[in-house]
C-alpha cells in the first residue's frame, strides 16, 4: 500500500451500494483510504454508509459514516460539517450520486426528468457549495465528480435525463475548475464507460434476453473488449485527488477502454 493521499481527509458522498458488492463509490473510498486518507463515507441509506466504512476500519484505516441525502441542503451542510468538526479540515470531495430513469423525451415525465436533474446535477451543486468556503480558506482543495461517457455520446440505451445531467455535470466541473484555478482548488470529472457495477444488473439487465447476452454485448461494444471495474474508477479517482494531479483541472477523463474515440458500431 503507498500513501498517495497520506493527510488528506476526504469526503465521498454515494459512497455506498448494495450489500456486498462493489460499487463505484465504495471502491472509490475504500481507494482513497488505502491510500492514506482518512474518509467520510456519506450515503442516504445509513447501512449502505457504514457497510463501506466498516470495510475501511476493518483494514485497520481510518473511516466514519454518515448519512444525507443529496438533494437536501441542510443534509449535505452536516454531512461537510461534522467533515470538519472531527478532522479540522476537508481536502477531497468526490461526488459518486445519480440515477438513470429510463425513457426518451416522450416517455419521461417532468417529475422524472426533474428529480434526475435534482440527484445528478443538484447533488454537484450542493456538495461543492458546502465544500468550497473551506476549500478557499485553506488555498487547496479537489474535487472529483463522476460523470459518464453518456455526457458526451450515445452509448445505446434511451435514457435522456441521464444524459441531459451527466453532460450538465461535466460543464458544471469546468466551470468550477475555471473560476477557482487560481485559488488553489482542482475541479476534474471522471466518465466511465462500460463498467460493471451492481446498478446494470438491476437497470439494464431487462434490455436483453439474458444477464449473458448483455454481458457480452456491453464487452463487445468496447475496443478493448472487455468491461471495466469500479476499482477502475476508483483508481483514476486517486490519481486526480492526489498531488500527483496538481497541474491538472479542468479536465472530463474517459474511462472507457477506448469507448470514446470510436464510432457507434464501428468496434
Amino acid at each position: 500500500m503507498t500513501e498517495r493521499l497520506k493527510d488528506k481527509v476526504a469526503i465521498v458522498f454515494g459512497a455506498g451500494g448494495p450489500p456486498n458488492e462493489w460499487s463505484n463509490g465504495k471502491a472509490t473510498a475504500v481507494a482513497f483510504a488505502r491510500q492514506g486518507a482518512v474518509v467520510v463515507c456519506v450515503d442516504r441509506i445509513a447501512a449502505a454508509a457504514e457497510e463501506a466504512a466498516q470495510i475501511i476500519c476493518d483494514e485497520g484505516l481510518q473511516a466514519i459514516a454518515v448519512v444525507a441525502d443529496v438533494t437536501r441542503t441542510a443534509e449535505v451542510e452536516r454531512a461537510i460539517e461534522t467533515a470538519i468538526e472531527r478532522y479540522s479540515r476537508l481536502d477531497i470531495l468526490h461526488n459518486n450520486v445519480g440515477i438513470a430513469p429510463p425513457g426518451g423525451p416522450m416517455e419521461l415525465d417532468d417529475a422524472a426528468f426533474q428529480r434526475t436533474m435534482d440527484i445528478n446535477v443538484g447533488s454537484v451543486h450542493r456538495t461543492v457549495r458546502a465544500a468550497l468556503p473551506h476549500f478557499l480558506k485553506q488555498r487547496s482543495g479537489t474535487i472529483v465528480n463522476v460523470s459518464s461517457l453518456a455526457a458526451i455520446r450515445w452509448t445505446g440505451y434511451s435514457y435522456f435525463a441521464y444524459y441531459a445531467s451527466k453532460a450538465a455535470v461535466n460543464q458544471a466541473t469546468v466551470a468550477i475548475a475555471l473560476q477557482y484555478a487560481d485559488q488553489g482548488v482542482r475541479a476534474n470529472a471522471i466518465m466511465p464507460g462500460v463498467i460493471d457495477t451492481p446498478m446494470v444488473y438491476r437497470q439494464i439487465s431487462a434490455q436483453y434476453s439474458s444477464v449473458e447476452e448483455m454481458v457480452a454485448a456491453r464487452k463487445a461494444a468496447v475496443p478493448m473488449k472487455t468491461t471495466g471495474s469500479p476499482w477502475d474508477i476508483a483508481n483514476a479517482a486517486v490519481f486526480l485527488a492526489s498531488d500527483e494531479a496538481r497541474f491538472i483541472t479542468g479536465v472530463c477523463l474517459p474511462v472507457d477502454g477506448g469507448h470514446s474515440c470510436v464510432l457507434p458500431g464501428l468496434v
